[in-house]
């Protein structure tokens, strides 16, 4: 007998998502959200329809929302299901995802987010999360809790309210991501705080974050840009998704070695969804030539994402920056070639004009903005790091980044010739 949840858009259903009896998905627009007026399709990979979505069309947007790798073995484990089970995971975790998507039985009403509904943390209860994460990540199992994230790191959405912290239950809105240090990447978190902070100083929309402590545990508190307060100060969900799900590339196949998106195929996307073009494909590019001058070989499709809105698509603020060539154990490999290059100690002005065509840009645009930011960044990476007070440990890492930013920058500009 097939399987249902409701799938609801922030308060309203929009269709129903189906396990067949052979474990496929199918997903099913109502008929009710068709014909409403202010209709917004869950992806553009599922554009409004009344027909229904096969497994191969529907799975990518919703195992999209899911924890991947490790992390998502680790939350079958502790639910008891299979790992390559998505409808069962997001029967049990999908209450609160990503964007403005929540999952239900059928029939069930969406939970209030009354105070009841939030468990106040304090320090010993936070370092307590911080070190179930690991084995458990979002908690998975826990009783009320229905939390989902993805991406392959340890994380968890929480409420941040009056400078106090607290736990979603039943899947009410979380206003934040709490992302705890990894002691085999030491000072991730000093990494990424200062990554995003670089990228707002360099005019880049970014994500906003703070590093917090709890019994010297280190964690990054990042404010969700798909949350917002309305005018009686209620959590209201905006929707999103990343560039994998509006293409339709399930998880697992999210890196171009993989067979996931392409800069040529996100500059391509990007044209053709949002509302302001010219604003976007900018801000896109700057976004390209950031993560190679900060070093973060692990920009994939899944690490871009569209804001909805009533006045159209946007591309959402940066999210999950860092400079991965601090850590000698990752992958040199670029996630998304530049003209052909999958490393930045290859590129040369050949490469950057074939990104120029790939991406639909001009030469001398894409010339500039690679100029302008390998002449602005170090600067403003020195400027960055002046206003912060790590740990020692950290300050390492800091240093370290601001010198690949130096490096980098520097072979952009003298390296063979401008781009």
């Amino acid at each position: 007998m097939a399987r249902k949840l409701d799938v609801y858009l922030g308060p309203t259903v929009v269709g129903t998502l189906e396990q067949t009896d052979t474990g496929k998905l199918r997903f099913r627009y109502a008929a009710a959200w068709i014909e409403h007026p202010d209709r917004l399709a869950l992806s553009q990979s599922l554009p409004i329809r009344a027909p229904v979505f096969n497994d191969r069309e529907s799975r990518p947007f919703f195992a999209g929302l899911l924890p991947e790798a490790d992390k998502r073995a680790l939350v079958a484990k502790a639910l008891g299901i299979s790992k390559r089970n998505d409808f069962a995971m997001l029967d049990r975790i999908g209450g609160e995802c990503a964007g403005a998507i929540s999952l239900l039985h059928a029939g069930e009403a969406p939970p209030l987010p009354t105070a009841e509904n939030y468990r106040p943390l304090d320090e010993d209860e936070l370092s307590k999360i911080l070190e179930e994460l690991h084995e458990r990540p979002l908690l998975a199992g826990e009783d009320g809790i229905r939390l989902s994230l993805a991406g392959a790191q340890e994380k968890i959405p929480l409420l941040l309210a009056k400078k106090r912290i607290a736990l979603p239950l039943q899947g009410v809105p979380s206003s934040h991501i709490l992302k705890p240090s990894i002691s085999r990447f030491a000072g991730i978190v000093a990494n990424e705080d200062f990554c995003l902070r670089l990228a707002r100083a360099a005019g880049l929309p970014a994500a906003n974050a703070e590093i917090g402590r709890a019994k010297k545990k280190s964690y990054l508190l990042v404010e969700r840009y798909d949350r917002q307060r309305d005018a009686h100060g209620a959590l209201q969900r905006i929707h999103q998704e990343d560039f994998c799900q509006a293409l339709g590339v399930p998880p697992e196949f999210k890196y171009q070695s993989e067979g996931g998106p392409t800069l040529k195929v996100c500059f391509a996307l990007v044209r053709r969804v949002v509302a302001r073009p010219v604003v976007d494909l900018a801000r896109l590019l700057d976004a390209v030539i950031f993560n190679l001058l900060i070093g973060n070989n692990d920009a994939h499709g899944k690490n871009f994402s569209f804001l909805y809105s009533s006045n159209g698509a946007t591309l959402a603020p940066l999210y999950d920056l860092s400079s991965t060539v601090a850590y000698p154990a990752l992958s040199t490999t670029m996630a998304m070639k530049v003209g052909g290059a999958d490393r930045f100690d290859k590129l040369t002005p050949r490469h950057w004009e074939q990104f120029a065509i790939d991406a639909g840009l001009g030469p001398a645009q894409v010339r500039q903005r690679v100029i302008h930011l390998a002449r602005s960044m170090p600067g403003l990476a020195h400027d960055v790091r002046s206003s912060l007070a790590p740990a020692k440990d950290d300050a390492a890492v800091l240093d370290s980044v601001v010198s690949t930013i130096e490096n980098r920058a520097e072979n952009l500009l003298h390296g063979n010739e401008h781009p």
